[in-house]
């Protein structure tokens, strides 16, 4: 059958059909040409036959486009647009990274990184830590923060850049345990005010008794990512010896809930019970949390890097700014847990030699010290940086806040990711008032004292809690879930540097040895909740036991008076028979209450022996006292 030659048809009506001639070297244009052979052509609407098969190729030239106003760069126009970013200028556009995504949120964000300051300020000095936070309603979508410390204050000079500067802080070089650690916080709610609000940051700040308060209004020059000052001036009185107060308005949302600045405030009380908050909130309502112990936690001392969690960058840029001179004092004074013994070791694996000038090794050697010292046995970095907050405390945060039936704790033995020392505490309120037994558990999860309170489902904390086998204990839980029941579930981690997913700080990223600590910890609680949870089950099986003994035992009785009298069935009435039932089912409920005291011992006493079982040290397996203390 003969090929008939292609056609289209639109809307009924034939397309005309343009006869196609083969495009010479010197007529076809600079640009795309469409290249067939044997099949049907289309191009701007038009349909044409293509050439037979052994025809020559036909080429299309492609149409120009109409209008185009583009003008190619050069180098040299390309590079005057080139400019520095600032780093308050990326953060105003990505806010998102820093927990202002939405007005919910940021003035929970805004009220966490005011917290935070305070209670570290006042921890440092030594203080027991005194706090009012207060959310005025200026409107329904606009807020007034007030925060206010008893801290040590803050000289004036170093107000503005605290307040007005992102990335200034003391706690960034630092290897220590401290709630902040990137300088950006309270800084980025500042910025927040100033992109929703336009309003200025006020401070005021009092350092002694015997010094005058200072008070200024600053913004935040986004180009130049440094303060500007609105307003300042001394004040001759204020109210308090020393502290701080910080009045940032904003936009935001208010609601009460699981993410709520109520939830975190309440959770911010459990697991510091040293601090008193007293909290008003944009309704009226004042809620005090009071101080549970009248001691501030074992301050954590700052430590020297450790070998193993330096990358060869760092190495390298460590060996430029250090006052050392020869490589051994460079490895023995400028790290952690590097004696003479095992600096000289690395060096001889590294081919080097301890009198080897620091500023002569290159970037081949210092390559070569890099894999020596990962390929040597060096001990762990002492813990002493560490401040855990204890089981103690926990219990006293927990039973505070939380009201239920038992309580568990554990601390763990630190340990060590990255060359960085870190430690797991958790804890469990079970059987705890207003919960569904039908519901998940409650989940509290902590970074160095700091509740976490979004991104729960990318935090290696709510990982290790779904992958712990919970029907273990006693619990049931569903595939891939949390287990349920009416508790509350408390998970701390504690470390000189926690991994956070991002900037927000709302989770912890899944190191491999984060999430066994985290395991293990569970494990450890878990163990004494089910002990608690199998003894109250068997007692409760017991007491029900009795309980269908005692409404049967009168009929039992009454039958066997009956079975006992039956040849003088005559000769005896009912009365004495009713007497005999009432001797029979007297010894019944004796026997009753004998065979199941067990049940009534366990039901008033398993709660105490769970808690009195929390504090009991075992000789097998004893705990180490912390290195370096």
């Amino acid at each position: 059958m003969k090929k008939r030659p292609g056609k289209a048809l639109k809307k009924g009506k034939r397309m005309q059909q343009d006869k196609i001639e083969p495009a010479s070297a010197e007529s076809a244009p600079a640009s795309k040409t469409l290249k067939t052979r044997g099949k049907p052509v289309i191009a701007k609407g038009r349909v044409a036959e293509a050439p037979a098969a052994g025809d020559g190729a036909v080429e299309i030239a492609a149409p120009k486009r109409r209008g185009s106003s583009h003008v190619p760069q050069t180098a040299e126009s390309l590079a005057k647009k080139q400019r520095e970013i600032s780093v308050s200028e990326f953060f105003a556009k990505n806010r998102h990274l820093l927990g202002f995504d939405n007005p919910k949120r940021a003035l929970m964000t805004a009220v966490k990184e005011a917290v935070d300051n305070s209670l570290d300020a006042c921890e440092e000095a030594g203080t027991l830590p005194d706090l009012l936070i207060e959310l005025r309603m200026i409107h329904e979508e606009r807020f007034r923060m007030i925060v206010e410390d008893n801290g040590p204050g803050i000289v004036k000079a170093q107000v503005p850049k605290i307040f007005g500067k992102l990335l200034y802080g003391s706690k960034f070089h630092t290897m220590k345990q401290s709630r902040g650690q990137q300088g950006i916080g309270i800084s980025a709610a500042g910025l927040y005010a100033q992109i929703t609000t336009g309003q200025p940051v006020r401070i005021e700040t009092r350092t002694g008794a015997k010094k005058q308060a200072y008070q200024c209004e600053l913004t935040l020059d986004t180009a130049k990512n440094q303060a500007e000052i609105v307003a300042e001036k001394d004040l001759p009185e204020w109210h308090k010896d020393h502290g701080t107060r910080v009045e940032i308005e904003f936009e935001g949302k208010y609601e009460k809930g699981r993410r709520s600045v109520d939830e975190y405030l309440r959770e911010t009380a459990i697991a510091n019970p040293h601090v008193t908050l007293t909290y008003l909130s944009p309704m009226g309502e004042k809620t005090v949390y009071e101080r549970q112990v009248q001691t501030n936690p074992e301050p954590p001392k700052e430590i020297k890097p450790h070998p193993y969690g330096v990358e060869l960058g760092t190495l390298m840029k460590m060996m430029r700014s250090t006052g050392e001179k020869k490589m051994q004092g460079f490895l023995c004074n400028d790290f952690s847990r590097v004696s003479t013994g095992v600096g000289h070791e690395i060096l001889t694996a590294a081919g080097l030699t301890p009198n080897t000038w620091v500023q002569s090794v290159g970037p081949k050697e210092a390559e070569a010290l890099y894999k020596a010292i990962n390929a040597t046995k060096i001990m762990a970095p002492p813990t002493n940086c560490i401040s855990p907050i204890g089981e103690d405390r926990i219990l006293a945060g927990l039973k505070a806040t939380v009201k239920a039936k038992c309580y568990v704790a554990t601390t763990r033995r630190p340990s060590v990711y990255r060359g960085n020392p870190f430690l797991l505490e958790a804890a469990i309120a079970w059987d705890c008032e207003g919960m569904d037994s039908d519901d998940p558990v409650t989940l509290f999860r902590y970074a160095n004292r700091v509740p976490l309170l979004y991104q729960q489902s990318a935090c290696a904390i709510t990982q290790a809690a779904i992958d712990t086998s919970w029907k273990n204990y006693g619990l049931s839980q569903p595939r891939g879930s949390l287990p349920i029941g009416p508790a509350v579930v408390f998970i701390h981690f504690a470390s000189v540097w926690v991994p956070f997913t991002s900037e927000s700080k709302d989770a912890i990223a899944n190191y491999p040895e984060v999430e066994k600590e985290i395991k293990l910890a569970l494990q450890d609680v878990g163990r004494k909740i089910g002990s608690f949870i199998r003894q109250q089950a068997n007692a409760e099986r017991d007491a029900k036991r009795r309980q269908i003994f005692e409404k049967y035992a009168a009929i039992l009785a009454t039958s066997l008076a009956r079975i006992t009298h039956r040849g003088q069935i005559r000769k005896t009435n009912e009365k004495a028979i009713q007497g005999k039932a009432a001797k029979i089912n007297y010894w019944l409920q004796k026997i009753a209450k004998r065979e199941s005291a067990a049940a009534d011992r366990l039901v008033k006493g398993a709660i105490q022996e769970v808690h009195e079982a929390v504090h009991v040290v075992e000789d097998a397996v004893p705990k180490d006292k912390p290195e370096g203390q």
